[in-house]
């Protein structure tokens, strides 16, 4: 794949138009109370497991999400490990999910506590424990095969408000439990995990939560217009084909699209970030990370960074990305 979008200056300065809706706030933070209201805190069942493994101890979660509908989580811990301990947070990418105990365990190896979401009606590409089905009736009737256009018709039926109010509860639930600092509380996850990093990050002042960190890797749901524009790859693809089946619900797809897209989000975002982006990358054009990452944060002094990758396509950095979390998810947890 050669490079096909703007230049790495232009990049650094780009700063689009996104439509924002006039009651976005408002639909959010009437949103995260609805959440809380349809499940207390209470309903968290915490319950240790054998994960076969030597260094790592590992508890299955269930807390309540959307609507107080359960979801699961993994919670990994260094053996023995008893807390308060720094916490890492991981959303995970698009077909992907919590999956076996042993599979996602390398922020616990690194000696933090590591909480693992399942992403609601997802999971085929981790198999495993992926336990968490979306059963909301309000998801409709018209949608393309995946996830990306379920509920589309209406912002308050879209399949991403269920994914990241999902999120909000994990992290009301993390706070609450006992091996947390909850001074010290980093969200990551890469592509649709990206994307909800952001969406926490950006929903966490609006819940009256305080994030240390959010490092979204590659990140998706970005710039729908700009995606849906220089690209035709899935996921994204997904609402291309709707539209073109469904050719009258353009301006309602866009309106709904504009409460879920990461660069209104971020700008509400509080915590430090380090972005990542792969220049070659047809699933998540580099232009719509940078517009989330130039927006992240909005007037406030947020200290931010993106690590580039100029040969790299969806991938991005991979290896060389963890390499750059672990050091920078380390000095924020040494800090003072």
């Amino acid at each position: 794949m050669a490079m096909f979008d703007l230049s790495l200056d232009e990049l650094r300065d780009y700063r689009p138009q996104v439509s924002e809706p006039e009651d976005f706030d408002d639909f959010w933070s009437a949103s995260i109370e609805e959440a809380r209201a349809a499940g207390s805190a209470a309903g968290v069942e915490v319950t240790r497991i054998d994960n076969k493994l030597a260094v790592i101890d590992t508890y299955d979660v269930t807390f309540p999400g959307f609507g107080g509908t359960p979801v699961k989580a993994w919670l990994h811990l260094p053996v023995g490990a008893t807390g308060p301990l720094p916490t890492v947070v991981q959303y995970h990418g698009y077909s992907g999910g919590r999956g076996f105990p042993h599979s996602f365990t390398q922020w616990a190896q690194a000696g933090w506590a590591h909480w693992v979401m399942d992403t609601r009606g997802q999971g085929w590409s981790s198999g495993g424990n992926s336990e968490t089905p979306d059963l909301a009736p309000e998801a409709g009737i018209n949608h393309v095969p995946g996830f990306m256009t379920s509920g589309l018709e209406d912002p308050k039926h879209y399949y991403y408000r269920r994914v990241y109010l999902d999120a909000v509860r994990l992290l009301d639930a993390v706070r609450g439990h006992a091996t947390t600092d909850p001074s010290k509380i980093i969200v990551t996850g890469g592509s649709q995990g990206g994307g909800i990093t952001i969406a926490a990050a950006g929903l966490a002042p609006a819940a009256g939560i305080e994030l240390l960190g959010a490092a979204p890797d590659v990140p998706f749901l970005c710039h729908f217009q700009r995606a849906l524009q220089i690209t035709g790859r899935n996921p994204y693809g997904e609402i291309t084909n709707y539209l073109a089946g469904w050719r009258d619900r353009v301006d309602v797809a866009y309106r709904t699209l504009s409460y879920f897209d990461g660069v209104n989000l971020g700008r509400r975002a509080r915590a430090a970030t380090l972005f990542s982006v792969g220049l070659m990358d047809p699933v998540c054009p580099p232009s719509t990370v940078y517009a989330a990452y130039n927006f992240y944060g909005g007037d406030a002094d947020v200290t931010k960074s993106i690590n580039v990758y100029s040969h790299n396509e969806h991938e991005g950095g991979g290896i060389y990305q963890t390499a750059a979390q672990l050091d920078w998810f380390g000095e924020l947890f040494r800090a003072p």
